[in-house]
């Protein structure tokens, strides 16, 4: 099955400079990646969060969001994950796309100029419309929720 690209709009900022649009590494990958575009390496000190600017800003059509999620061999490797995964960006912001990077370990991480930091995923969504009634539909499960229904298969 092939798939269809979006269109989505996009602009630098100057601090993007000399680094390469985001671009999908395989043919089935799901997300981009994002570069630091930071001037000065960035320490992200032991179980601490630091805002990584991107450089990018995007036009997200009507329908559609972007998800900032962190990237595997990051998370696995040095501990370094999205802080508030996914994040969501809405089809009407136009400010510049930033990572918050949430350092999990007990070592600190140097973030370079141009180090891929996460990943972006475009993603349809629907909004909901509240429908008010008096109870809701019964279902096998119920309120049950927080491991409610076991660790094992």
């Amino acid at each position: 099955m092939s798939q269809t690209a979006v269109p989505v709009p996009i602009t630098t900022l100057p601090h993007f400079h000399g680094l390469n649009l985001p671009a999908y590494a395989t043919t089935g990958a799901a997300g981009l990646d994002l570069q630091a575009a930071v001037a000065e390496p960035l320490t992200v000190k032991p179980f601490s969060r630091a805002l990584v600017p991107t450089g990018l800003c995007i036009a997200i059509p009507a329908g559609f969001e972007a998800q900032v999620r962190p990237r595997s061999g990051l998370a696995l490797k040095q501990g370094l994950t999205v802080a508030n995964a996914p994040g969501t960006i809405d089809s009407d912001y136009r400010g510049e796309i930033c990572v918050i990077l949430l350092n999990t370990s007990d070592v600190a991480v140097v973030v370079e100029r141009g180090m891929r930091v996460a990943q972006l995923v475009l993603a349809p969504v629907a909004q909901l419309a509240w429908l008010p009634v008096v109870a809701l539909d019964e279902t096998v499960r119920g309120a049950g929720g927080f491991g409610s229904t076991g660790v094992k298969g």
